[in-house]
């Protein structure tokens, strides 16, 4: 089978598809992704065999440095790129799986070469509910009187049209197809596919859609750790682990000083991750040490806790370490996945996205309990780590059913 895997986003979009694609290539399928041209994500998809399309704009460049100034310009330059690079990477392909920002595109682009289409999300927050509000979109204001969250979802579906409805129906229109009238259910599907482990992500009473849950789509990584990251976790107690992955945290006030010394304060030593935040050490002392690209799924096992930016990638990288975890939500989804580390009894949920020492340290006192520690190995245990397999099982076998 010839597969088109594609998304636009961060690392925890991408990383995700490489998973996937590994799946499919030990199955003999012949697997094709298209993601943005940032160097890290066609390292990480050429590591796994899979051919790498770029499209759009480099994402890294766009996370860390002035976001697009008209968000529907923007919207309207990935749906072009989605009726021009992507369809013509889709061309040979005999199945096309979708997911991260707003691909509203690609599912006209299977309709109009004849071939199946998947959309996959790696988490239930962005599906139409009755029981919990949208995530904030740009577009037109609400109107006056609407609070309850069904209605708001109906906004959150003409937020969506704002941006993408006319920029799609034009290319629509182009290939012969007939108008949408709903951007966002158009491209979820009536039965998308939830890449989610389902202890921490559970969807059921959370949407009407018909969710074939698979479980995260997980890449092992069992790269050994830098020498020197290894001495410093042999020389003294757990460190606290503090990353924020590909969150730029341009709002919070000098955090990599306010993470360290709440941790200070609960006399661990710290692990900085640089991250697309750019953290640096505070000082030159030698109970700090800054980390780049390392093995999570290897250090997260060697850590008194992970403080972090609720990102579903890392979350359950965290869960299957058994690590205990102090979630600062940013935004999207990461709100959702911080309240679900708190209701495991795994870890604490920082209230906003700003820590100051005192918010921090709350979290962090609550994290390295004993019991908190041992509820989150306990945890660790009952979190699938075949959500890849299981998806490209039902990729090859042309079914869809639940596993």
């Amino acid at each position: 089978m010839r597969v088109l895997l594609m998304a636009y986003g961060s690392r925890g979009d991408i990383a995700p598809l490489a998973a996937l694609a590994a799946q499919l290539r030990t199955r003999g399928a012949d697997v094709r992704v298209c993601a943005p041209p940032d160097e890290e994500f066609a390292r990480l998809l050429a590591g796994v065999g899979a051919e790498v399309v770029p499209f759009g704009r480099d994402v890294r460049a766009l996370r860390t440095g002035a976001p697009p100034s008209d968000a529907a310009a923007f919207a309207a330059e990935l749906v072009a790129a989605h009726f021009g690079t992507v369809a013509g990477a889709a061309e040979d392909r005999d199945v096309l799986v979708a997911s991260g920002l707003m691909p509203a595109g690609v599912r006209s682009v299977a309709e109009k070469l004849g071939i199946r289409y998947v959309y996959a999300g790696f988490h239930p927050f962005e599906m139409p509910s009755a029981h919990y509000p949208p995530s904030p979109r740009p577009g037109p204001p609400a109107p006056p009187g609407m609070t309850d969250n069904e209605t708001l979802w109906e906004l959150d579906a003409r937020k969506v049209n704002a941006l993408y409805l006319e920029p799609l129906n034009a290319h629509r229109a182009a290939l012969g197809l007939t108008p949408v009238d709903n951007v966002r259910d158009h491209v979820f599907t009536e039965r998308p596919w939830l890449a989610a482990d389902p202890v921490l992500g559970p969807w059921e009473r959370l949407t009407h859609l018909d969710l074939v849950q698979t479980g995260a789509w997980i890449l092992p990584d069992e790269r050994p750790l830098p020498a020197d990251l290894e001495a410093f976790l042999d020389a003294g107690t757990p460190p606290v682990y503090v990353g924020f992955g590909s969150m730029p945290m341009s709002a919070a006030s000098d955090i990599a000083r306010t993470t360290v010394e709440a941790a200070r304060a609960q006399g661990r030593r710290v692990l900085v991750s640089r991250g697309w935040a750019g953290l640096a050490l505070v000082d030159d002392s030698d109970d700090c040490f800054a980390v780049g690209d390392v093995s999570h799924q290897v250090l997260f096992r060697r850590v008194a806790a992970v403080v972090h930016h609720g990102g579903a990638g890392t979350t359950t990288t965290a869960a299957r370490a058994g690590a205990p975890q102090v979630v600062v939500p940013q935004f999207v989804d990461q709100p959702y996945w911080a309240a679900r580390v708190a209701e495991l009894g795994i870890g604490a949920a920082h209230d906003g996205p700003n820590p100051t020492f005192d918010s921090l340290s709350a979290a962090l006192r609550t994290a390295l309990t004993s019991e908190t520690r041992g509820r989150a190995e306990a945890v660790a245990g009952t979190v699938r780590t075949d959500g890849a397999a299981v998806a490209a099982k039902l990729l090859l076998d042309a079914g869809d059913a639940a596993p």
